[in-house]
């Protein structure tokens, strides 16, 4: 992947709008020094910084300590050591003694209560009865979850925060659905997080308690979740208003009036805000050749893209998955090749299998709704990206005659005189679609240069197939972070973490201990974003250094040799 992955230059990201000189630094050696917390719907940054369980004030308060005494300290150990997955396939008997329906249920609810991520049956053997425990993860998971009563003073909805590291929003919420034996559908939340980073955001979940959410904190490694409340309404994509970031940049060689330039820079001017490198994919077919041959309505070609080989680290199953598509292009031989088929080329396959080669729309509409637009959307981003850096080339930081600017939602075309009294950070740039309008000076014809060299008509943006059709939007070019603030740190240890973080801080551990000199020195920067917006790109503006994978995993080889 490092010998065929995307550079900046390859996806439009080409100018900058600071004057200081560059310097080197590594972006997220650990993951611990990418720190993201959300900013909600009032505007106010998401902390974890409270593990209590809400009381209903019309509920009595929890029975669990009288629960778990009815069960002994020899089935709280074994029950315990089932929770932990250390024999996840096994199970826990408990005999019920007095047999009657109250103490059944007593021993149904100290189980599910104290131990989440077990679920329990009730089984007669020789007119014996025995409550059979085991793990709702586990292959043996036979009875569905019991639904438990749900008070109507209560909200639907138990909203909390999830704190996690190193793990993608989708994959923690997996996580939590299958210990909790639920579908992943029952989760909202109002923005998706980084893998490679410490990550603090608002979910939501349906008719989950908090308590029964609080107790994964005991079995979950790299999770907590704090701050409960009870509301009426989930989350939705989109609601939250920003990000705020916390990034450590290791061994820069910046002086102190470098950084101090840079920092003033992204502060008072801000940064080009370009679609950064994940928009566009991490492998050597970028999203948006399989984008653009969507728009050509060439489903051949889209079919190829997302299955033949390519160059660059895979895992071994998908390339032998490859392999076997082009020696054969057998669908259902392809799909043997898979042991995970829900990736997208799991999804394809599946739909070639099912619809048939000559029905590839069809096949290609079994791959998330989500995941399709991202082909075409990444398309828009390039051209975006192509021609941002085109206008700022040709008239830096500036506004002309011909510029667009938002006027109630509405992109208006500025005079020469009007141009006087606006700002950069007013100045928007259209994604191509049927709905916006061009700037009218020569950048605004690019758009329509661009598009027809690969074939594609912008004054034609509505496609045969309804949902990819592009309407377009507006997005503004220059960006100004806010509270912004920085710091060089030294270090000795590339070990350590340099952060002091949401749950170090409610654990009551120190912050990190940092020497006034050191052999390493570190950039500490922070600053909030709005929603889709990338800190890559902030990042970038400060180093003046392509941020690409292809380019850090160059610098940290560098660096550890």
């Amino acid at each position: 992947m490092m010998k065929h992955g995307l550079t900046e230059l390859d996806v439009g990201i080409l100018e900058f709008v600071s004057k200081h000189e560059g310097f080197s630094g590594i972006l997220k050696e650990r993951y611990s020094d990418f720190v993201v917390n959300e900013i909600n719907r009032e505007g106010k940054i998401v902390r974890l910084d409270d593990l209590t369980v809400p009381v209903d004030p019309e509920e009595p308060p929890s029975g669990q300590p009288e629960e778990v005494q009815v069960l002994t300290e020899e089935q709280k150990q074994q029950l315990e050591e089932l929770q932990l997955l250390k024999n996840k396939e096994g199970n826990v008997e408990i005999e019920v003694l007095e047999d009657t329906k109250e103490k059944r249920t007593l021993l149904h609810k100290a189980v599910k209560t104290s131990y989440p991520g077990l679920e329990t049956k009730t089984e007669e053997r020789d007119g014996r009865k025995f409550i059979i425990a085991y793990h709702a993860a586990g292959k043996k998971a036979l009875a569905a979850p019991r639904k438990h009563s749900w008070p109507k003073s209560r909200g639907s909805f138990c909203h909390c925060v999830l704190y996690k590291e190193n793990k993608d929003t989708m994959d923690a919420i997996n996580v939590l659905s299958k210990f909790l034996r639920v579908r992943p559908n029952v989760f909202s939340y109002m923005g998706t997080k980084d893998k490679r980073a410490i990550t603090v955001q608002e979910i939501a979940v349906l008719k989950i308690t908090a308590e029964r959410l609080a107790h994964l904190n005991k079995c979950l490694m790299n999770f907590r979740l704090g701050n409960f409340s009870y509301r009426k309404h989930p989350l939705k994509l989109g609601e939250l208003q920003g990000n705020h970031f916390t990034v450590i940049i290791r061994n820069i060689s910046g002086t102190e009036q470098q950084v101090t330039q840079a920092m003033t820079s992204l502060r008072d001017i801000g940064f080009i805000n370009y679609y950064g490198m994940q928009r566009f994919g991490t492998t050597a077919v970028p999203t948006y050749q399989v984008g653009r041959a969507i728009l050509k309505n060439n489903w051949a070609e889209v079919m190829d893209l997302i299955l033949k080989p390519r160059p660059g680290a895979e895992k071994g199953y998908l390339v032998r998955c490859r392999e076997e598509w082009a020696a054969s292009q057998d669908p259902e031989a392809a799909l043997k090749k898979l042991p995970v088929k829900r990736c997208v080329e799991g999804q394809l396959l599946r739909g070639l299998s099912k619809y048939g080669k000559n029905n590839i729309i069809t096949a290609f509409g079994l791959i998330p709704r989500n995941n399709r637009l991202m082909y075409i959307h990444s398309y828009q981003s390039l051209v975006w990206n192509t021609m941002v850096s085109r206008r700022l080339k040709a008239f830096g930081l500036k506004p002309v005659k011909g510029d667009l600017v938002l006027r109630g939602g509405t992109a208006h075309v500025l005079t020469e005189e009007e141009a006087e009294s606006h700002s950069i950070h007013e100045v928007v740039m259209p994604l191509p679609g049927f709905d916006v309008i061009y700037p009218t000076h020569h950048v605004g014809e690019g758009y329509g240069e661009m598009l027809k060299a690969d074939n594609l008509d912008i004054d034609n943006m509505r496609h045969k197939v309804r949902e990819y059709s592009l309407a377009g939007a507006y997005r503004r070019i220059i960006i100004r972070p806010k509270d912004v603030s920085w710091g060089v740190i030294n270090y000795d240890d590339t070990r350590i973490s340099l952060v002091h973080t949401d749950l170090e801080k409610l654990e009551n551990k120190p912050p990190p201990v940092v020497p006034t000199e050191g052999k390493y020195r570190a950039l500490r920067m922070e600053f909030s974003l709005p929603s889709s917006t990338y800190a890559t790109m902030a990042i970038r503006e400060v180093l003046k250094m392509d941020t690409s994978i292809k380019n850090q995993t160059q610098l940290n080889t560098t660096w550890l040799n």
